[in-house]
């Protein structure tokens, strides 16, 4: 089962943000990571990815900056600002919240939720 995009989209800046946190990346490798840590059910779309970082770099949440050469290449790195840091402590503690409503939701109404 395919998520709706709107899902997505609610959630693509946490996903993008909580994988720059570990390390700065590049687009690419941010695509990867996500397929990867989904286990391939979910890939994100180019275009949403790259609308994504260019979103939050307006925005002042990410900067970017020019790495090493690879492959003849030069990419485009991806950290967390200062605000991106607090942004996403923000967006984490807005997932566990959901999470917890979510359980209380669409468990069994049996008096119990994990």
């Amino acid at each position: 089962m395919a998520l709706s995009s709107d899902m997505v989209r609610g959630l693509l800046d946490t996903m993008v943000l909580s994988l720059i946190e570990e390390e700065d990346q590049y687009g690419y490798q941010l695509a990867l990571a996500i397929k990867a840590r989904t286990q391939g059910l979910f890939e994100i779309k180019e275009a949403s990815l790259y609308a994504t970082l260019q979103r939050l770099e307006e925005k002042g949440i990410i900067t970017s900056y020019v790495g090493e050469k690879t492959y003849g290449k030069k990419r485009r790195y991806y950290q967390l600002s200062e605000l991106g840091k607090t942004y996403l402590r923000g967006k984490k503690g807005e997932w566990k919240e959901l999470q917890v409503i979510m359980s209380y939701l669409l468990e069994k109404n049996d008096g119990t939720h994990s």
